[in-house]
């Protein structure tokens, strides 16, 4: 079970599952980054906060954190 915050620059996956609850996982899923959709992973920042994704045909930065609550494949 991989999370968003695991995976490598350039890298394509798809949503399996969100962790978290109530508000932010709420959140998350406003966000667009719902079961099913695929996420491309732009770019780590050089400390790993914040990571920026491609979901949707629109660029997201979500805090580790956050990514460490979306499991991919």
């Amino acid at each position: 079970m991989k999370t968003l915050k695991e995976i490598p620059c350039g890298n394509t996956v798809k949503v399996t599952k969100l962790t978290g609850e109530g508000p932010v996982k709420r959140r998350i899923m406003d966000m667009g980054i719902t079961k099913g959709v695929d996420i491309f992973v732009r770019k780590v920042a050089p400390l790993g906060d914040p990571v920026e994704v491609t979901v949707r045909g629109y660029e997201l930065s979500l805090r580790k954190m956050d990514a460490d609550m979306i499991v991919v494949e």
